[in-house]
């Protein structure tokens, strides 16, 4: 009882945060993006470990993007850090995620507005474009499953304001033990929503909550400018502020999960699906709000989940064995066709008459 209220607290919390909060775009919104680009996910088992740690994403490709304001993307207004470098990876089983982009170190434990945050944004329903966060035309009073269905988005937030550099967060025994996307440790939620104003924690609706449901992501960070490894909440700052360096972020989560609710995207090997990722932080020390996040792109980005590439080209080679076998098959053929041409050719021979020896 007292985690579903501590859920319950933590969308209260997003209301007055303004991370659930209405957005406000400029009064002429237009999108000039290409939607060819494409970002891809290979298949790589056994490579990737969610630590912070991104020397085992060297040898994979990544796609770098310009990081524009959501609700104005005018590319007069960038993010001046740089670009955001997105690369995916999979195992079979797994989608992997690495985001890198320039940033000073600032940190406030406890306070999530004043520091980097990111989110991933992946289409569900047909229907569900990148503009609107799915598009539905409904309000809040009045948006459900029925009202909203083909709308349907999948999101991913994570807040690192009570994150310990380093360490898992997300999917954990307590929240998703009540059927909710929520993480009470380090806010690595798993979200999905209709437009801006109908966004909901898995596991929560505007009328009925499923205990079904569960947060499936794990991920991590890490800032380039940190010294060493294990950290504990005792070390926090973790760095000093204003130190120069990047940001990096480490998710995953399964390709297929066990949603029933057309909240969670389902990925599928060889298919593409439609994604963005959203980014936030301090600009001039000034706390972010929910809805003054950069994004990716003013439009989805395809997101390619490869098969293995040795599969496809592998040839097949006939071993000495095989050959051996195919041989000694042919040969034991042989032998018995032989043996049943000369029993048929003995049993065609005349029988010779038997003359007693008193006759001779």
């Amino acid at each position: 009882m007292l985690g579903r209220v501590s859920s319950l607290v933590t969308i209260l919390i997003f209301v007055q945060t303004g991370i659930l909060n209405s957005h406000h775009e400029a009064a002429h919104w237009s999108c000039d993006s290409n939607t060819d680009t494409h970002v891809q996910a290979h298949f790589n088992p056994g490579r990737i470990t969610l630590d912070g740690q991104v020397d085992d994403w060297k040898n994979i490709d990544g796609s770098a993007f310009s990081v524009l304001p959501a609700l104005d993307p005018d590319a007069d207004k960038a993010y001046n850090g740089g670009k955001m470098t997105v690369k995916a990876s999979h195992d079979g089983k797994d989608v992997f995620f690495m985001l890198q982009v320039d940033g000073d170190y600032t940190y406030s434990e406890g306070y999530s507005n004043k520091t980097a945050s990111v989110a991933f944004m992946f289409q569900i329903g047909e229907n569900a474009s990148y503009h609107r966060m799915g598009g539905c035309e409904e309000e809040p009073d009045t948006c459900t499953s029925k009202s909203c269905k083909g709308h349907e988005v999948d999101l991913m937030h994570f807040s690192i304001g009570t994150a310990i550099p380093g360490r898992l967060y997300g999917g954990n025994l307590l929240d998703n033990s009540e059927g909710t996307g929520g993480d009470r440790f380090g806010h690595l939620v798993d979200l999905y929503c209709w437009n801006p104003h109908c966004r909901y924690l898995d596991g929560y609706g505007p009328s009925v909550n499923d205990t079904s449901a569960q947060n499936d992501w794990k991920g991590t960070w890490w800032h380039s400018s940190f010294t060493h490894s294990g950290f504990i909440n005792d070390d926090s700052p973790y760095s000093s502020s204003n130190q120069s360096g990047a940001y990096y972020f480490e998710f995953s989560r399964p390709l297929r999960t066990m949603d029933r609710l057309q909240q969670d995207a389902q990925f599928t090997i060889g298919k593409t699906s439609k994604m963005s990722v959203a980014f936030w932080y301090p600009m001039d020390g000034k706390p972010w709000h929910g809805s003054g996040h950069f994004s990716i792109s003013c439009d989805w980005i395809l997101l390619d989940i490869l098969p293995d590439s040795s599969e496809l080209t592998k040839v097949p080679q006939r071993s000495s064995w095989d050959a051996a076998t195919a041989f000694s098959l042919l040969f034991s053929v042989v032998a018995f066709c032989t043996s049943i041409f000369v029993g048929h050719r003995v049993s065609r021979t005349k029988n010779i008459p038997f003359t007693p020896m008193s006759n001779l």
